[in-house]
């Protein structure tokens, strides 16, 4: 365990944001963890995953604590299911090939998300008509203060849409250190009515998917649209699709007649956000070097040299646009620090 100080986030964070930390740990043990945590009980924490749902702002005047905790265990195995235990650090993507290896059916259509197991839960990532709520277990976190390890279940998590309790009643109490997902070994029912994935098989001339088709299907999709992080710095979809009531999308329908939509529930619609940032004319829209990706106006992204403040400018003068012409607010699926 190496401590620096004044240490560069830059290669830290998927937007590739060049702010320092006041102390930079990384930890590969939860024995690590907890010594950390005891000795800088007293400091500012900021705990760091795989940097993927975040925009850095500023310098971090804090501790940051760096997640390297690896590796993955069955945990319990029937005819029916799996039950499969990541670490924290652990590389999401990885872990989803992982299960589609063993042809564990459940998180297919969550393939290429970036970012790391456990800052997961706390976003309840979703991709494609799934969310992780869909197959998660328990996850295991440690408490900052008294360094004791509690079980969350899937009702504890109180998951909803990019949310989970993580984000509101517990928010800095814990650190997420493993999750534990409940994964089908047979009768597990294929999604693929969402978004562009029937196109995506069709062209890959597959009638009868099975998880790995699905798999390819969507990281085929997120290719042909997403920028590689590692090649143009950013943190996949900048904003969260809006959902309103069926009253306004009717009203909204009449004056954009080709608006696409989801019915979420009776009263309610979800709107894909990137539609209407495209529809408001910022698809490719660019300010220095902080820009709106060219195929995916979800995405913004960091054309080399952008500080963080420029690109969350940037995200609210989308946000005004948008508002302006739907009336509809956007909200930043992305933590602003």
């Amino acid at each position: 365990m190496k401590v620096f100080e004044n240490f560069s986030l830059k290669a830290y964070n998927t937007f590739g944001i060049d702010v320092k930390a006041r102390k930079f740990i990384s930890v590969t043990s939860i024995d690590d963890l907890k010594t950390v945590l005891k000795q800088t009980y007293s400091d500012q924490l900021f705990i760091l995953g795989g940097g993927s749902n975040m925009l850095l702002t500023k310098d971090i005047d804090a501790t940051v604590v760096h997640l390297d905790l690896k590796g993955t265990e069955i945990t319990r195995e029937t005819e029916e299911y799996v039950l499969i235990r990541a670490e924290a650090g652990e590389n999401w993507h990885q872990f989803v090939l992982h299960t589609i290896e063993n042809n564990w059916g459940g998180l297919e259509n969550l393939s290429l998300i970036p970012g790391n197991i456990g800052t997961a839960p706390i976003q309840n990532i979703g991709a494609y008509g799934v969310e992780l709520k869909d197959t998660f277990y328990t996850c295991t976190a440690l408490n900052i203060q008294t360094l004791e390890e509690r079980k969350f279940s899937l009702e504890e998590c109180g998951f909803g849409y990019r949310n989970s309790i993580f984000k509101n009643d517990v928010k800095g109490k814990y650190v997420i250190t493993s999750v534990t997902f409940k994964l089908k070994k047979k009768d597990h029912l294929i999604q693929t009515n969402y978004g562009a994935i029937d196109t995506a098989l069709e062209e890959m001339g597959i009638d009868n998917p099975t998880i790995q088709d699905v798999s390819k299907a969507v990281i085929k999709i997120r290719q042909e649209k997403l920028p590689d992080p590692k090649i143009l710095g950013n943190s996949g979809s900048f904003f969260k699709n809006p959902v309103i009531s069926a009253q306004e999308f009717d009203t909204l329908k009449l004056k954009f007649p080709k608006m696409p939509s989801y019915q979420i529930s009776d009263n309610e619609v979800k709107i894909p956000a990137g539609w209407l940032i495209d529809t408001a004319g910022l698809k490719g829209f660019r300010e220095g070097d902080a820009g709106i990706h060219i195929n995916q106006a979800l995405v913004l992204v960091n054309y080399g040299n952008a500080t963080g403040s420029e690109i969350w400018s940037l995200a609210a003068k989308v946000q005004e646009k948008v508002y302006d012409l739907f009336n509809i607010k956007l909200e930043a699926e992305v933590n602003v620090f």
